[in-house]
């Protein structure tokens, strides 16, 4: 097999750094680039080459999700690695549904960030346990309120149960105000929760918001 080139977006420096030398380590891994933000992930990969994306999911500006399913649409060939904090069905059915090649909790020893990369280059979806166990829970569920938005949507859902406004919201996802109150009404259609409040309680209920993380 060929040499995987391999980009990394995490808003931290620091695990940035440790992912990168964990994998300059292994034969057959190059990193090719790192982001500390979607933007300039998006921005850089729709103009080189990588073989495999390493994702966090909580990033600032555009969100992971929606980056992740960018990615997708625009480059099929790239294969995303969400490595998350968030081990939730809905996170990671969301996730999933957008297009990601697998998904790895933070939780996760360093080898499993290794042997995930090589599955994927060979063509295989790895899971860490607790990701496959959330998954499945997802799935049992069915179309439960938070699996029938779109990437966007539950996105936004998110930082409205995380106590952010209209406002903060816009400034976070670079739309308007008026995108984010249209979305706003489409999720308490969509779902039946009517209030910020109740989103947060949904949230918190359905390990959606794991330690609030960025507030």
């Amino acid at each position: 097999m060929s040499e995987l080139a391999v980009a990394i977006a995490d808003d931290h420096a620091v695990v940035r750094t440790g992912y990168r030398r964990l994998l300059e380590l292994e034969v057959g891994v190059r990193v090719v680039a790192e982001f500390g933000d979607c933007e300039s992930a998006y921005a850089w990969l729709t103009a080189h080459a990588a073989d495999i994306l390493i994702l966090d999911l909580s990033m600032p500006g555009r969100g992971g999700l929606e980056t992740l399913a960018r990615l997708r649409q625009r480059i099929p060939a790239l294969k995303v690695l969400v490595f998350s904090m968030y081990d939730s069905p809905a996170m990671v059915s969301q996730a999933m549904d957008a297009g990601a090649a697998g998904y790895l909790t933070k939780s996760s020893a360093p080898d499993e960030l290794i042997l995930a990369v090589h599955a994927i280059g060979r063509g295989e979806r790895p899971l860490s346990p607790d990701a496959a166990r959330a998954l499945a829970a997802a799935d049992a569920a069915g179309q439960t309120p938070q699996r029938v938005l779109s990437t966007r949507e539950f996105e936004v859902f998110v930082l409205l149960a995380r106590g952010f406004n209209v406002e903060e919201i816009a400034d976070r996802l670079y739309i308007s105000a008026k995108t984010v109150a249209n979305y706003q009404t489409t999720i308490r259609h969509k779902t039946g929760l009517a209030t910020a409040l109740e989103m947060h309680r949904y949230a918190l209920e359905h390990r959606i918001l794991p330690g609030v993380p960025g507030q």
